[in-house]
């Protein structure tokens, strides 16, 4: 019998970590899933262009009964933020700022004696190679599961597996705010405008897994507002009552985000100039914060 080798999965909270999950299990009989591994927007402390709380990660962790490490990503190279946004929102951090902390991200898992990393990627080839530039320089190996699949298949097993996902961010250049806190169902994929992709892999939109074969219980949420942080729409999410995970009762701000340098820092003024305001939730008849249980 050969030996396992330790692995740890990059994990956004999205359907795609959670096939790439299934697959590794299912189909790597050679690898043995140890941790997750997440990044967290420092400005935010949510994850980075999901807009998904700290917390609904480490209950995801939790129902999946793994794990995970959390890698905060700085806008800048010296960010001073000394709180973290109350609402969802994106910030675009310099190449060399990511690439640095990612890299001493995996330079820690290898310290650790993990030898592979899984991705959740379908079809981006350069992603791909960036990716494999920063394994080769930390001496480990990329695995990719889902690499090269059909998107619209992906989208259907996903389905068909039993795995439950809402959307947590759109492109409101290719799909409407309206596509935000959306179940994935063969509905949803249907009322994608032709040239989008169904699995989102262009950054269409997002998705928040929580349930589905890999999970040992389901992760219970609540459905705030849709804050629009232009060009991007999110769906506020909050904690559950599910197991540890209290229920939280605050409503989110409509103020817009806190004042912080590290968003306006000259070097990148993509973020300046976006605005961040709520939408009103007048498609459902929900209050923010209440527990949603999907049937």
């Amino acid at each position: 019998m050969h030996a396992t080798k330790k692995a740890a999965l990059l994990w956004s909270g999205g359907k795609d970590s959670a096939l790439a999950l299934h697959h590794v299990r299912q189909s790597h009989p050679g690898l043995r899933l140890t941790k997750l591994v997440t990044r967290l927007s420092q400005a935010y402390d949510r994850v980075s262009m999901h807009g998904v709380r700290r917390r609904l990660i480490e209950a995801q962790a939790g129902a999946l009964d793994l794990p995970v490490d959390f890698v905060v990503i700085p806008h800048q190279d010296d960010p001073s933020c000394p709180m973290a946004h109350t609402v969802p929102g994106t910030s675009f951090p310099s190449n060399d700022t990511y690439t640095r902390t990612i890299l001493e991200a995996l330079q820690r898992l290898k310290g650790e004696e993990i030898e592979v990393i899984a991705f959740g990627d379908i079809f981006l080839e350069d992603l791909r190679a960036f990716r494999e530039r920063l394994l080769n320089r930390a001496g480990l190996v990329g695995c990719y599961p889902l690499c090269g699949r059909d998107t619209t298949e992906l989208y259907r097993e996903f389905i068909d597996l039993g795995f439950r996902a809402v959307t947590v961010c759109v492109d409101t250049q290719r799909l409407s705010a309206e596509h935000c806190g959306k179940l994935l169902t063969p509905t949803f994929h249907a009322s994608l405008p032709d040239g989008v992709d169904p699995c989102g892999e262009r950054g269409e939109y997002h998705s928040f897994t929580f349930d589905g074969p890999c999970f040992h219980r389901p992760v219970l949420f609540g459905l705030g507002e849709v804050h629009l942080h232009e060009p991007f729409a999110f769906q506020e999410l909050y904690p559950g009552d599910h197991g540890e995970v209290a229920a939280e009762t605050a409503v989110p701000s409509t103020a817009g985000p806190l004042p912080c340098s590290a968003i306006s820092h000259a070097a990148d003024d993509r973020a300046s100039r976006t605005t961040s305001k709520t939408l009103p939730e007048s498609r459902v008849g929900r209050g923010a914060g209440q527990p949603v249980r999907y049937p």
